[in-house]
């Protein structure tokens, strides 16, 4: 398909699918219905081909040599960080950080930011809504400096509730929280917790992996202070992130990582940094696959976020449909129930059958799901479970793989009846 940036009219599935090699493998003699992407999304070959090319044609170290490939690199890199800049509505590339994936950008918040600002009786707000990476990092900052961790709960609706978020940012330092759950698909007010944030004297960091791939996401128009999210769930390679932070925030942030990169001069009695993005860019980047993220953002920008954000919706609402017309009480749906608060992110349960064992049969019929805590440990506690059976939707599916889902749910019914 054209992968010329220019938001699209309408989405052709058949053609998206054509462009997902992956989508043609079977799965135990099954046409594969892959439902996972919410953990990792697929590749278009749009992708696999420049990264390709670029290992055939260009390969050679960015920002280290003055000769042809060299400089080839270079201008490939830093135009997929252009890309990225203006997907998200950066003011500037230079706010755009390469990290090895969105966990290392949240490590990177707490670590840098974190221990040059918070000290003892601090304050960071966060939400039971998160995943691991964006509650283990502040759970050592910690222990390490005595700070206070604070927590949104969910509304019985599955949104986030935010009844006492005033009282919970008084004396704050930091909000930080997802964006779109994801466990329960839910959708959070993001701009809303950045008003309130900003009004505490508070900063606010997003966790934008669940958004970024899906809604359009202007980090200006959202007022926030810091956004990371992963290249491999937006139809990118693995090994590659984004932290998007304000520059003036970044400018006053020490480096995360030292050697070569981040450096303007280094002597026997210290150093100095270069300037941003780089200071935070410590070694040889993952070259290839920040040139496969610029390919990813050009797909998405192809096809249109708001055209994507519509087919989910759409598609979100049949997947809630189906599974209650077929099913009826014996399914169990996480989360809100209105399509347009949540993002195609689906944990259920199904009767009385372990979510592991449910994945597997699933698989038996060439439909792929997510079973587990989703590094979600506390929102399971919150919600009375110890994991669940996960289908999240991307731009490659549409009902019939929903269909596909709920006449294999069918034979796990039978299979474990007894």
């Amino acid at each position: 398909m054209n992968t010329t940036p220019v938001e699209a009219t309408t989405i052709d599935i058949a053609e998206i699918k054509a462009d997902f090699p992956i989508l043609n493998r079977p799965i135990n003699g099954r046409e594969l219905v892959y439902l996972d992407s919410a953990s990792t999304s697929q590749k278009p070959t749009q992708v696999l081909d420049a990264m390709r090319d670029f290992y055939e044609n260009t390969n050679a170290n960015v920002h280290r040599g003055a000769y042809f490939l060299s400089d080839k690199a270079s201008r490939a890199m830093e135009g997929a960080r252009k890309k990225v800049a203006r997907l998200i509505g950066a003011r500037s590339a230079d706010e755009v950080i390469f990290t090895k994936n969105a966990t290392e950008a949240l490590n990177l918040i707490a670590a840098s930011w974190g221990r040059a600002n918070l000290q003892r009786g601090d304050v960071v707000v966060l939400s039971v809504l998160e995943h691991h990476a964006n509650i283990v990092p502040w759970h050592m900052l910690a222990a390490e400096r005595g700070i206070e961790l604070r927590w949104l709960q969910v509304g019985p609706d599955g949104l986030l509730d935010l009844s006492n978020l005033d009282e919970l940012l008084e004396g704050a330092k930091l909000v930080s929280v997802t964006a779109m759950g994801n466990v329960t698909g839910a959708l959070v007010p993001v701009a809303r917790i950045a008003a309130a944030a900003h009004a505490a004297g508070a900063l606010c960091a997003v966790d934008a992996c669940q958004l970024v791939p899906h809604v359009a996401t202007n980090v200006a128009e959202l007022d926030i202070d810091f956004a990371s999210f992963s290249g491999h769930k937006m139809c990118g390679p693995t090994g590659i992130g984004v932290l998007w932070a304000r520059k003036e925030i970044l400018e006053d942030m020490p480096p995360f990582l030292g050697g070569g990169g981040m450096i303007a001069n280094v002597t026997t009695e210290g150093f100095t940094t270069a300037d941003l993005p780089y200071k935070f860019e410590a070694g040889t980047p993952p070259i290839a696959e920040i040139i496969g993220l610029g390919a990813a953002v050009d797909y998405l920008t192809a096809i249109g976020m708001d055209n994507i954000r519509r087919h989910e919706v759409e598609l979100s609402a049949y997947f809630m449909r189906a599974m209650k017309d077929h099913h009826g009480d014996d399914v169990v749906i996480h989360g809100p129930s209105e399509p347009a608060q949540r993002g195609g992110v689906f944990s259920f349960a199904y009767k009385d059958v372990h979510p592991h064992d449910l994945s597997q049969v699933l698989d038996e019929h060439g439909v792929s799901v997510r079973a587990g805590h989703h590094c979600a440990k506390p929102l399971m506690k919150e919600l009375g479970v110890g994991a669940t059976a996960r289908a999240s939707l991307y731009i490659y599916n549409d009902q019939s793989d929903v269909d596909r889902l709920v006449e294999a749910l069918d034979e796990a019914s039978d299979l474990f009846s007894f």
